[in-house]
């Protein structure tokens, strides 16, 4: 009782105070006028005693708390059954009115459901299985009881480790294809490395040029290199689907625009690209690049072959999708297509050249007049010929005559070439081994636009030009010429000997140094040579042959006398070069 009385005094005091603030509260809105009358507390008794005015303007300025005091004290004798029988009270705001987000559930880990599992199963003292029986302790004996259908439990972590090894084979089986290795770590941790990351201003680069882009196409839909622009801008920024999106609207707005066609196959993958290529020909059907570009992703000879030939058909002059074809082939067809080639191309030489060296001698003969006369200003068909003369065997004669006749039809025709370009034809006939034609090329053609003044100076040039170049037979046929028009000439000599020494062989530098000892007898250089070049090579004999025909050049020379000498000596001939020293002095006195 004193507890209770304890309470009872303690919420007394709780109401008074919370009495006082609504006084004040009542007190502080009547002055402002928003309420009728002061309000006056006072016991329940003397509430009911008022009149029937003041009653009901008590009521209507009566606090809230007031007003549900009575069932606050009902609320006393409320169960708990009932209190759990209360709805709850839904809330119907604006924000709640609003679609809710679904519940993210986050899935438990294998550890924590095992953990969990053995805790439930330590407290009803059985373990549940995966098919849903259950294994019952039994009180009395400690036994365990299975239920109908002999399943054993199962662990939750065994789930776990079968699933690694699932992933386990999944890896393997994508690692190794047949015992080759598909995925190699260093490699794919080099790619990675290499990977680029784009900067803040390479993406702000990137947007502006889609912008500008936008704008040529957007003002010119029609101008095919703004798509293929707009196309490999996306394309370096690794959108590669908005890329090829792009190029076909392009193909839609430029169908007349091979390039636009060629850049929607290079960004489609190969099956694609031929379907592509396809519609392509259809709007361009005399496009050499598309023909090319179709056979090319074609895997098979027969495919390729299938494609050039619609596309010859289509484009029967076209020298590059004829060279495609005829590379295809093998020799016999090739001379077939090669036939055809030049009736619907006869201004090719290639083709022409190419069909006279599949042909037979007597067939070539005649493929090239008729290439002559298809294209008499050609000089490349004239030197086809006297190389074919060459190759038969046949002298030098016939190749000059050929050459010979070409350079005056050429000149009948007005073709102009140069002496350079003449040298040049020169040099590579002697590289395709023709050197008889090389030789008859410079023959004809070395005096072409060069002053009488000039020519000594210009065909040295030329022939040490030619040796610098390896077409030692051209420059050897440049000083011929040039010697014959200046035999006297020393340094032109000279420059034949260095030649026939550095690239030629004994027999022709013995021969060069012969004819200069003859067109120079008093040069004693020469003669001095020649000798020494034959005693290291062996023949006393003909060394002292020489010296012999040097003495009777120069019978005074002092230098010839002194080699002669030297060589008996040498020769292990003491007495000979005695007595040679012995003439030398009478002949020759000097002060040596």
């Amino acid at each position: 009782q004193g507890g209770a009385a304890s309470s009872s005094s303690q919420f007394a005091d709780e109401d008074a105070e919370a009495d006082a603030v609504y006084s004040a509260i009542d007190e502080r809105m009547a002055s402002k006028g928003a309420g009728g009358g002061k309000r006056k507390r006072g016991d329940d008794t003397a509430a009911a005693a008022t009149n029937g005015s003041s009653s009901s303007n008590g009521n209507a300025n009566a606090k809230i708390g007031d007003q549900f005091r009575e069932l606050k004290e009902k609320l006393a004798d409320v169960t708990e059954d009932e209190w759990a029988a209360i709805p709850d009270v839904g809330d119907y705001s604006l924000k709640y009115k609003q679609k809710r987000r679904e519940d993210v559930f986050t899935p438990l880990t294998d550890t924590l459901l095992a953990d969990r599992s053995k805790i439930n199963a330590d407290a009803t003292a059985g373990t549940v299985s995966l098919s849903g029986n259950a294994q019952v302790m039994d009180a009395a004996d400690g036994t365990a009881t299975t239920a109908p259908g002999g399943a054993t439990s199962v662990r939750l972590s065994g789930l776990a480790e079968a699933r690694g090894t699932v992933l386990g084979m999944s890896l393997d089986k994508m690692d190794s294809v047949t015992g080759q290795t598909v995925v190699d770590p260093k490699g794919y941790l080099t790619s990675l490395s290499s990977v680029k990351v784009a900067t803040e201003a390479e993406i702000g680069d990137i947007n502006k040029a889609r912008l500008l882009l936008k704008s040529v196409r957007d003002t010119n839909p029609k101008h095919g290199p703004g798509w293929i622009a707009a196309a490999r801008v996306e394309e370096a920024a690794g959108k590669t689907h908005q890329a090829r999106k792009l190029i076909q609207e392009g193909c839609e707005s430029c169908p007349d625009n091979e390039d636009v066609w060629l850049e929607a196959a290079r960004l489609h993958p190969p099956e694609i690209s031929k379907t592509i290529l396809a519609a392509a020909v259809r709007h361009i059907p005399t496009s050499v690049k598309i023909f090319l570009r179709a056979a090319d992703l074609e895997h098979t000879d027969a495919a390729k072959k299938a494609v050039l030939r619609k596309a010859l058909e289509a484009n029967p002059t076209s020298v590059t999708l004829w060279k495609a074809a005829i590379e295809l082939e093998d020799a016999n067809d090739a001379r077939i297509l090669l036939g055809v080639a030049v009736e619907k191309v006869p201004h090719s030489v290639e083709m022409w050249l190419a069909l006279a060296r599949l042909e037979t001698h007597e067939n070539a003969r005649k493929v090239l007049n008729q290439a002559r006369k298809a294209l008499p200003a050609d000089r490349s068909i004239w030197i086809a010929a006297a190389k074919l003369e060459e190759g038969q065997g046949i002298g030098s004669d016939l190749v000059e005559k050929i050459v010979d006749k070409a350079v005056r039809s050429l000149a009948k025709h007005e073709a102009v070439v140069s002496r350079a370009q003449w040298l040049k034809d020169a040099e590579n006939a002697e590289m395709s081994g023709a050197p008889l034609t090389a030789a008859a090329i410079v023959k004809h053609t070395i005096g072409i636009g060069v002053d009488p003044e000039d020519r000594l100076r210009t065909w040295a040039d030329d022939a040490a030009g030619s040796k610098e170049h390896g077409a030692i037979s051209t420059a050897r046929a440049i000083l011929a010429h040039a010697l014959s028009a200046f035999p006297s000439k020393r340094s032109l000599w000279m420059q034949a000997v260095e030649l026939e020494r550095s690239n030629g062989t004994k027999q022709s530098l013995d021969e060069v140094l012969a004819a200069a000892s003859e067109r120079l007898p008093r040069v004693e250089i020469f003669w001095l040579v020649r000798a020494k070049e034959r005693w290291m090579a062996g023949n006393v004999e003909g060394a002292r042959e020489v010296l012999t025909e040097a003495f009777a050049a120069n019978p005074d020379s002092e230098q010839v006398w002194l080699a002669a000498a030297k060589l008996e000596w040498e020769t292990g001939e003491p007495e000979r070069a005695r007595v040679l020293l012995q003439r030398a002095r009478e002949r020759a006195p000097s002060a040596r």
